[in-house]
């Protein structure tokens, strides 16, 4: 395992732009002892009812939103870029279906009792403190639904308060 040092927030210099849309994440959670971990690239960080916080958005049929929903706390795991390709791994395999951290030879890591990936150089761990569910009477812009719904799997934004950033 690799050693993680506390990371102060208020030295953060992180375009969310390109570390979550184009780089992506892994969200990983854990619920008794099931972990899981799936790529996103839709999220944020912020500021929120007095408190530094993230924010992500998982679809329904996500196994990773099973966990979350169950669990007080999720991770958001940031990586170089030679980890590209298992990024797509975990964004296109169930954990439902297969152990993605012995097919992709990750390791999970563990903050106290938050999971997330050891391979990642960056890590913002959560307590999650709201999960609103996205519904398409909430649009205004009628493309929304038809451009990323067609399938009816629509998503579930949860906002987290930033418990602690970990870097290597």
């Amino acid at each position: 395992m690799h050693t993680f040092q506390p990371y102060p927030v208020d030295l953060i210099e992180f375009n969310p732009f390109t570390k979550i849309g184009k780089e992506w994440m892994l969200i990983t959670a854990k619920y008794n002892d099931k972990v899981n971990a799936m790529t996103a690239s839709w999220g944020g960080i912020g500021v929120l009812w007095g408190k530094n916080t993230a924010f992500i958005f998982v679809r329904d049929s996500r196994y990773t939103k099973e966990l979350i929903d169950q669990s007080d706390t999720f991770s958001l795991t940031f990586f170089e870029p030679n980890h590209k390709s298992a990024l797509k791994y975990f964004g296109i395999v169930s954990g439902r279906k297969e152990d993605k951290f012995k097919v992709s030879k990750m390791n999970v890591n563990y903050y106290e009792d938050i999971p997330f990936i050891d391979e990642g150089n960056f890590v913002i761990c959560c307590k999650k403190l709201s999960a609103t569910p996205i519904l398409p009477e909430q649009f205004i812009d009628p493309e929304i639904e038809t451009e990323w719904y067609k399938d009816g799997d629509l998503h579930t934004m949860y906002v987290g308060e930033i418990l602690q950033i970990l870097a290597r």
